[in-house]
């Protein structure tokens, strides 16, 4: 038979899948490795989908998504974050953002395109620019500077063949987060460059500290910059799968062809749902976050007093202690960790390179279950520690 895609046969499996699927083989295991709030969808949000269907709402929608939910997300954008877009035009209702991200790449790249990939990342980002004939070249962040990106690590890869860049702050896997001042730095080179910006948002509303910023509100920003958002993490809508971009008309309109080909359009009922979603936010939101902060900020402690170097993430649900003090890797750790003791963490690593000597651990946990991790983690290291012989062989 002939041969399959290469640029499929190339990409390797997910590697935090991997993990979740040996740790779905095994009894009593506490995950702390799923990017998933635990908390329900809110019932009012669940109710507005059962009455869509009650009055036969089945249909497709526009391919660009209901005009009511795009005019939500409208004034969701002015509100949070003071910038306007078109309905008609500019905000593309998609299936969960991880469409928005491979409409945004097959829109953007040619073949041989490079993207700037700021890591430790998302998992998809990569194997999506991949798929799209693109090249991913990775942007390091450093714990030393609060896992953000400096300027000049940007400047250092960038090249006549980059076309983007994309990040996430927010950030998956570190919770790192980016100031206005220092995103502004960021604004400077892709005007200096002539590059897009592929800003993914979708953990702007679990933010601790301090109101994000949504890049495409810097100075001449918003005509390179494709903002990606969705539903899943604020209001605990994973499953629904129901997310949106908002670019300037003319990347925003080349955009919809790719959809209108691929998926037509987002589920009408889950539509219905994300519009209640948005009108209640300031109910079911603010709850979860406060629920979030108080956690983070035991297990951080927890992680830090274990013998684990835990900086404090500013948003998002992840911790990512650093473990390359125990001598293995981060897969090994993490492997090892589920074995002994039946805790899930996904390793740095499959995050890029960077990833390396650290894990994501997710705080979307009751506090009971982060406290019984802890308890685990703790056992575990006390193990490791009389186990010199085998630690030496990975030290380096």
């Amino acid at each position: 038979m002939k041969s399959l895609s290469e640029r499929v046969e190339r990409l390797a499996p997910s590697g935090i899948r991997r993990f979740f699927d040996l740790a779905g083989s095994m009894d009593d295991v506490i995950s702390l490795g799923v990017g998933e709030p635990d908390f329900v969808t809110p019932w009012n949000v669940r109710e507005a989908s059962f009455a869509a269907l009650e009055q036969g709402y089945t249909a497709y929608s526009a391919n660009a998504g209901l005009v009511e939910l795009r005019q939500e997300i409208r004034l969701y954008m002015q509100e949070k974050f003071s910038i306007d877009y078109e309905v008609a035009d500019e905000i593309i209702v998609t299936t969960g953002a991880s469409e928005g991200l491979d409409l945004a790449f097959r829109t953007l790249i040619n073949p041989g395109d490079e993207v700037i990939v700021v890591e430790p990342a998302f998992v998809s980002y990569a194997p999506l620019i991949e798929l799209a004939g693109g090249i991913p070249v990775a942007a390091a962040c450093q714990a030393e500077n609060g896992f953000t990106i400096q300027p000049d690590t940007i400047e250092a890869v960038v090249t006549n063949r980059t076309k983007a860049i994309i990040f996430c702050f927010p950030s998956n896997p570190t919770g790192s987060v980016m100031s206005r001042d220092q995103l502004a730095d960021l604004a400077l080179i892709a005007k200096k460059h002539d590059l897009y910006v592929i800003s993914d948002e979708i953990y702007a509303e679990l933010s601790y500290e301090d109101e994000p910023t949504c890049f495409a509100t810097l100075p001449d920003m918003r005509d390179r910059t494709i903002v990606i958002n969705g539903f899943s993490k604020a209001f605990a809508m994973t499953g629904w799968r129901l997310g949106f971009t908002c670019a300037p008309p003319a990347i925003s309109q080349a955009m919809l062809k790719v959809h209108q080909y691929g998926m037509m359009c987002a589920p009408t009922l889950v539509q219905f749902a994300g519009i209640e979603a948005l009108r209640s936010r300031h109910k079911t939101v603010p709850d979860m976050v406060r629920s979030y902060r108080q956690r983070r900020n035991y297990f951080v402690k927890a992680l830090n007093d274990a013998g684990l170097p835990t900086h404090s993430p500013g948003g998002a649900f992840y911790a990512f202690p650093y473990i390359g003090g125990t001598g293995l890797t981060s897969e090994e750790f993490a492997e090892q960790l589920l074995l002994a003791e039946r805790v899930a963490v996904v390793p740095g690593s499959v995050f890029g390179a960077s990833g390396e000597g650290y894990v994501r651990a997710s705080y979307a946990s009751s506090i009971e279950q982060l406290q019984q991790a802890i308890h685990r983690i703790n056992r575990f290291m006390q193990q490791l520690k009389h186990q010199p012989t085998e630690l030496s062989n990975h030290s380096s």
